[in-house]
């Protein structure tokens, strides 16, 4: 299984990274989780967007899902598209509406956008999704909206999504035994955080821990912040291989 980092600025694009976006290989089958700002450009340096088996979202806040509307104008508009399916898009409950909002540009239009022609939606289920060789299994977190957590398994390997996210007793769970953990940290672990809503490097470093996760990627910094020091305090937590991921890096899971 491969990991490819689109973007993983946090909350907004920075200036050397689009927002979230995560592309999984394994053998001939590609996923995504999430594609915020900037991510279908970075998408198309490694793959052909119409290869995409399936996207998953972790939650709609701009920064994980705003080039989504991008690759609906892609879909439906290509002049020469490769013959394909309708692309499976597992999302929270809302996700045609408010991709249909991000589409067409006012109420009327609104009321007449159908994305189902190119796309399939399917809510978040309880049970594991099966795309090719992934197994995905979803998990409910805490932030401010729906969100959720994908626990990703393939090829014998187990990558653990946090999407956004604040410390939950779902998060030790979803990172158990973890080849990889690839978890949020806004920011540098400061008293009084907002709760349900980030984690820190510590927080991230705590939870791979305690879940006895074998890697920890960290992602979903802030511009603002001081990635250096995220990193450090995660490593004075965790025991394993820790590191901040950078847009366009490729692991091998």
């Amino acid at each position: 299984m491969k990991l490819t980092i689109l973007g993983c600025s946090g909350s907004i694009p920075g200036p050397d990274s689009p927002s979230s976006g995560y592309l999984l290989e394994s053998g001939d089958t590609r996923i995504v989780l999430d594609l915020g700002n900037g991510t279908l450009g970075a998408l198309q340096r490694f793959i052909d967007p119409f290869a995409l088996d399936a996207l998953f979202f972790s939650h709609l806040h701009p920064d994980h899902c705003a080039d989504f509307g991008a690759l609906a104008v892609l879909r439906r508009y290509h002049p020469n598209p490769p013959a394909h399916a309708r692309l499976p898009v597992i999302a929270p409950a809302n996700a045609p509406q408010r991709f249909a909002a991000l589409y067409a540009p006012n109420a009327e239009e609104q009321a007449e956008t159908d994305l189902s022609d190119v796309f399939e939606f399917i809510p978040v289920p309880a049970e594991p999704v099966r795309i090719g060789p992934f197994e995905v299994q979803a998990m409910p977190v805490a932030h401010l909206c729906e969100a959720w957590g994908f626990r990703v398994a393939a090829e014998g390997k187990v990558l653990a999504y946090t999407g956004d996210t604040g410390p939950c007793p779902q998060l030790a769970e979803l990172a158990a035994d973890a080849d990889v953990l690839l978890s949020e940290a806004s920011w540098a672990d400061f008293p009084d955080a907002p709760e349900g809503v980030h984690l820190s490097g510590r927080q991230a470093a705590e939870v791979a821990k305690k879940a006895g996760a074998r890697r920890l990627l960290l992602t979903h910094v802030v511009p603002w912040a001081d990635g250096n020091a995220i990193l450090a305090e995660a490593e004075a937590v965790f025991d394993g291989p820790a590191d901040l991921v950078g847009a366009d890096r490729t692991y091998d899971i």
